[in-house]
């Protein structure tokens, strides 16, 4: 076989290979695993999604403002793109008090945690006296 048809068809390989990745990391949010703590949503990097315990007296805005907002970036996306597991109208968008947007899941604001370094990552999950986890896409709690 010649040279050429035999780097054609590596290359055809890798692409078709590729096209399922490819079709994953367009999702804006997904669901991903972790053996100990079950499904939780993840943003389009693969980074954990997380809920903040103190805003469910807040009926749907943030408390996390300042030296928190740093700890903890409020997560948001313009347009969401979402597997069929995700339900659209689960999401919304709010206007924070400092007039930046931020996303929400089933009415609590989503936020991703500085310390986490690296897709998969879930340092920010019980931290500050338990008041921050990641988000089971099935059992999130209900606003107080």
């Amino acid at each position: 076989m010649r040279r050429s048809y035999k780097l054609m068809l590596l290359f055809i390989a890798v692409l078709i290979l590729s096209i399922p990745a490819l079709a994953e990391s367009s999702y804006t949010v997904n669901i991903t695993a972790d053996k100990f703590l079950g499904n939780y949503l993840v943003n389009q990097s693969g980074f954990a999604l997380y809920y903040f315990s103190n805003d469910g007296s807040a009926s749907g805005s943030s408390t996390c403002y300042d030296d928190c907002a740093t700890k903890w970036p409020p997560f948001y996306a313009e347009t969401l793109i979402l597997p069929d597991n995700l339900r659209t109208v689960d999401f919304a968008a709010i206007t924070r008090t400092d007039g930046s947007k931020q996303t929400t899941f089933k009415g609590w604001p989503l936020y991703l945690y500085s310390k986490d370094q690296a897709p998969g990552d879930i340092f920010g999950n019980g931290r500050e006296d338990n008041l921050w986890h990641v988000i089971d896409p099935q059992e999130q709690p209900q606003l107080f």
